[in-house]
């Protein structure tokens, strides 16, 4: 293990990027206001397109951690903490990146202004579909998801101090009804924040696809962190080479798993032939949505499919790093596609693409502070995780040379 160190390169100089959160904080809060400013709607749709964005990596390292401990991974401990504080944003964070989404509701889902005597798509989902039905069920998801994240990483910061069992059993069976609960609310929040841009569509898939999408950004997202992480031997004890081929596999699996639910949505949507579930698909074919979806065909999958493919590549950081960076690109792209046609029929007018891009930055900047300062304020890895020296690559023959007496009583 400590061979493998040295043969670490040198840690990076992040000295100069330590005032990137607050740059992109203040630019791209200045292009927020003035967005707010003159087009109330249009920066409604961009700050929600942010908001998903970020949404999507919160919920998907929630998955991770629940994963985590209903598995027992050994492999997975180096990268527990920092997936742990990722989830929390969950909380207060992203609970307060809301609240414009609320004050602007009327103006992002137009069903709030439809009578629902005059519209049936409108009446069959109320009372949900009200301006207090939409507050009450986001509220609902959001003290689900504080609740959780809560116990987990509050049992987690315990189990450094005491090691006791008893709270890894707690945490496993906050997973255990954490990953209905997961499954519910992810889907809950896709309809009810996405899908619901336009209400008369139809999509039992819907909450799959956003599932795949939110875990494959978050997977490319952990690999930058763990390779930073490790070069800077924050978690260099933690985190052994193969490693990064078991998420580099997963980051892969995801891949394929968001491309077919993808495609199959839309072979069935397509198949059906139905007004009410093939407009979403035609509405995507005027102006430069077309573009875009062909863009995302090959981008968001033929591209990381065929680099990830050989088995070198998952561990290359040369090629694979490159291909995380790409996916928070073609995430970003698809989330545009699936929530900017509603306000846009015919195509996005490319005078407003500062507006998103200034949300994204603002968001970004804001979340990172946050997620600095939790990183920083606490151990870097679980401390007294059952796992802890299997992923640290100490085997039991190693403690046995410490001294210590063997199940055969041997020295």
């Amino acid at each position: 293990m400590s061979h493998e160190k040295n043969h670490l390169p040198p840690p990076l100089d992040l000295s100069g990027w330590r005032m990137l959160p607050t740059l992109l904080m203040f630019v791209g809060g200045f292009l927020s206001f003035v967005g707010v400013l003159i087009n109330p709607r249009e920066f409604g749709f961009s700050w929600l397109l942010a908001f998903v964005f970020y949404l999507s990596i919160a919920l998907g390292a929630l998955f991770l951690v629940i994963v985590h401990h209903l598995t027992d991974a050994g492999w997975s401990v180096g990268i527990r903490r920092f997936n742990e504080h990722l989830a929390s944003l969950l909380r207060w964070p992203l609970t307060v990146l809301f609240v414009p989404i609320v004050l602007l509701a009327p103006k992002i889902y137009h069903w709030l202004n439809i009578d629902p005597a005059t519209d049936n798509t409108v009446a069959a989902k109320l009372p949900v579909f009200t301006y207090s039905g939409f507050i009450i069920a986001s509220a609902i998801l959001f003290a689900i998801w504080w609740f959780l994240t809560s116990r987990l990483s509050s049992l987690s910061l315990q189990q450094d101090k005491t090691g006791a069992a008893e709270l890894t059993r707690k945490m496993r069976f906050h997973s255990g009804w954490g990953i209905v609960a997961f499954a519910l609310t992810l889907s809950g929040a896709a309809v009810l924040w996405v899908k619901a841009l336009e209400h008369e569509w139809y999509s039992a898939m819907y909450g799959v696809y956003f599932f795949g999408s939110s875990t494959w950004i978050t997977l490319a997202t952990v690999y930058c962190i763990a390779v930073v992480l490790r070069r800077q031997r924050i978690l260099s004890s933690v985190l052994q080479p193969n490693y990064f081929y078991f998420i580099g596999v997963m980051f892969f699996a995801f891949t394929l798993f968001q491309a077919y639910i993808e495609f199959a949505q839309y072979f069935v949507v397509w198949n059906a032939n139905m007004p009410t579930e093939t407009f979403w698909y035609l509405i995507r074919e005027n102006g430069n949505w077309f573009a875009l979806s062909m863009i995302l065909i090959f981008g968001h999958f033929f591209v990381p499919f065929f680099l990830l493919l050989p088995v070198k590549a998952k561990t290359t950081f040369k090629v694979i790093i490159p291909v995380c960076l790409w996916a928070w690109l073609m995430h970003a792209a698809d989330l545009a596609f699936n929530i900017l046609p509603a306000a846009h029929h015919d195509g996005y007018p490319l005078k407003w693409i500062w507006l998103p891009l200034g949300c994204l930055m603002f968001m970004g900047g804001f979340l990172a502070k946050i997620f600095l300062n939790k990183f920083n304020a606490n151990p870097p890895y679980p401390q007294r995780d059952p796992r802890l020296l299997e992923a640290m690559g100490v085997s039991a023959n190693v403690v046995y040379d410490l001294g210590e007496t063997s199940p055969g009583g041997a020295k």
